[in-house]
Formats: structure tokens, C-alpha cells, sequence
């Protein structure tokens, strides 16, 4: 299912692109996938065989019948295809390359009591200088934390470089 969403999720990713429509595409995805996730009914219907490519593209034109043209013949595609089920790994792997694209970069500050908020500001900053991205900075207390705090981001985390950040 992953080697399938990879090539779907690239595939609408050039497409958006192409169409200069990222961003769009992006928050379309994001609030169908969550439609999706939500609503068991939903999931019931595109995901079974025993509802029809055309009963389910008819669905679909009345649910996101003001969705971006490109996404939306995304969308008929997956259900023509029976490829609808892979929409939560399609959404994971377009996130990865929007994020690249646009250079942000997911960071969670963990600490075990709270920062002041001048703290992770300061944080948030280093770790943008650092990595030359922009970031989308959460914070998490865990009282459970030895040293006193920690910070990752994707797959790498630098507990000493944060912690020394604003140890005292």
C-alpha cells in the first residue's frame, strides 16, 4: 500500500504543482482525509467493492463539488482505480513533499514543566537558523524527562543542543 500512495501522492503533487495550485491541493487533501477519518459511513462506502467506480465518482462530485479541479480528478481517479484505501498513506507522503517544498519542518520542544514562552520563542529561532527552514513549533511537557527537556525534529532530535539553549 506504501509504493502505491508514493506513486499517487507524486503524482497529484506534480500535478498541484504544475497547476500552481500547492497550497490548495494541500488543504483539500488535509480536510478530506480528516472527512474520511472521521466518518465511519463514509470510509464504509469508498473503501467497499461493493459500490460501484461510477456510484462512488458521482459521491464525490456532490461532496467536493467545489474542490480544485486538479484534486478533484485526483480523487475521481482513486475511486475509478480502487485506490481509495491508500488515501491516509497518499496524504502522509504529500505532506513529506509539501513540506519539503515549502521548507517547514515539524519541532516539538519537550521540557519536563513548562517554558517560558520567551524560552521556546528563542528555541524555535535556533533551530530555524540551524536548519535554514521554517518550523511549526509544539511543546510538550513529560515530567518523566531526565536532564529536563528535549527537542526533535523529523527523524533526528538534539537533546543536548536544546537543552543547553536555556540551561541555566
Amino acid at each position: 500500500m506504501e509504493e502505491i500512495a508514493r506513486v499517487y501522492a507524486d503524482a497529484l503533487f506534480g500535478a498541484a504543482q504544475e497547476a500552481e495550485r500547492l497550497d490548495e491541493v494541500h488543504e483539500q487533501l488535509d480536510a478530506f482525509a480528516d472527512a474520511m477519518n472521521e466518518s465511519h459511513d463514509m470510509r464504509v462506502f469508498f473503501f467497499s467493492p461493493y459500490f460501484s467506480s461510477a456510484e462512488k465518482k458521482e459521491a464525490l462530485k456532490q461532496i467536493v463539488s467545489d474542490a480544485e479541479p486538479t484534486f478533484q480528478n485526483f480523487l475521481e481517479l482513486l475511486a475509478d482505480k480502487h485506490r481509495m484505501p491508500a488515501i491516509f498513506a497518499i496524504r502522509r507522503r504529500f505532506d513529506e513533499l509539501w513540506a519539503e517544498a515549502r521548507k517547514r519542518l515539524e519541532v516539538t520542544v519537550t521540557s519536563a514543566v513548562g517554558l517560558d514562552p520567551k524560552v521556546v520563542e528563542e528555541v524555535g529561532k535556533e533551530v530555524e537558523r540551524q536548519t535554514e527552514r521554517d518550523i511549526d513549533l509544539e511543546t510538550e511537557v513529560d515530567p518523566e524527562i531526565l536532564e529536563g527537556s528535549s527537542c526533535g525534529w523529523a527523524t533526528w532530535s538534539s537533546t543536548r543542543a536544546c537543552a543547553t539553549s536555556w540551561k541555566d
